[in-house]
């Protein structure tokens, strides 16, 4: 007999120009304007991109984002295309993959782009690119959105443990299950002597979190000024994110 699969079936549905990802339930786990393939979307995924509020403008082009769950592809897809800056993305369920491919424009893999297929806990917990990745962003969920996946004191260290010196990780925190003080309680042992700095949730209810491996002093007049760059360069509200992120 045929083992049945633990993995969700992928579908999509669409309303309003938008093109919206599915596991199997209602709950959306990405988002493509069909007019704006690769532009992102949703307003919280937006913010996993404010790790560019911790680097030097300079040296953008030569970092390189990680994402530990692929969703839609918004954040690979605004990475490689828009940014062209090295991205890799992991991701558990080959369907995923293969809807990102045929449903939301992902493109195929490059020497900038690899999308690979595995399980975050264990490239997280590998030594392969320890002390490589400068932007992680972490958006681990399953059908039934309740609380994130990996979410425990050692899955955040060894995220940790994957960044630069000056690496940031960024974390969607959201679900009915979810207990946002727990969560960020673990992110703040595993991220200490760093810094960690967290959003106002949107109006849907997702908070991101961004912690940085080390701790740097980040001057406000900086802040705003890389913030206008990113909005001048990139497209991002980034000059609104200063209103609702603030350091604990």
């Amino acid at each position: 007999m045929k083992k049945k699969s633990v993995l969700p079936e992928v579908n999509f549905s669409e309303y309003g120009g938008v093109r919206y990802l599915h596991l199997g339930s209602e709950w959306v786990q990405g988002s493509m304007r069909l007019d704006s393939p690769f532009e992102i979307h949703l307003e919280y995924v937006q913010r996993m991109m404010a790790w560019l509020l911790f680097m030097e403008q300079s040296s953008i082009a030569a970092r390189h984002s990680m994402q530990l769950g692929l969703g839609s592809g918004s954040l690979s897809k605004f990475c490689f295309k828009k940014m062209k800056i090295k991205t890799t993305a992991i991701e558990i369920n080959p369907q995923v993959i293969a809807a990102c491919k045929l449903w939301f424009k992902l493109p195929n893999d490059t020497k900038l782009l690899s999308v690979i297929l595995g399980d975050a806990q264990e490239v997280v917990a590998h030594d392969l690119w320890r002390g490589q990745i400068d932007a992680l962003q972490v958006d681990l969920y399953d059908q039934e959105a309740a609380a994130p996946v990996l979410d425990s004191y050692d899955f955040y260290a060894n995220c940790k443990n994957l960044l630069t010196d000056d690496g940031v990780m960024s974390v969607n925190l959201f679900g009915k299950d979810s207990h946002f003080e727990v969560s960020l309680s673990r992110i703040k042992e595993a991220f200490k002597g760093g810094s960690v700095w967290c959003f106002k949730p949107t109006k849907e209810g997702n908070t991101v979190v961004l912690a940085q491996k080390t701790f740097i002093d980040h001057q406000k007049s900086d802040l705003i000024s890389r913030a206008e760059h990113v909005r001048a360069h990139w497209g991002l509200p980034a000059n609104k994110w200063l209103k609702v992120l603030s350091q604990i």
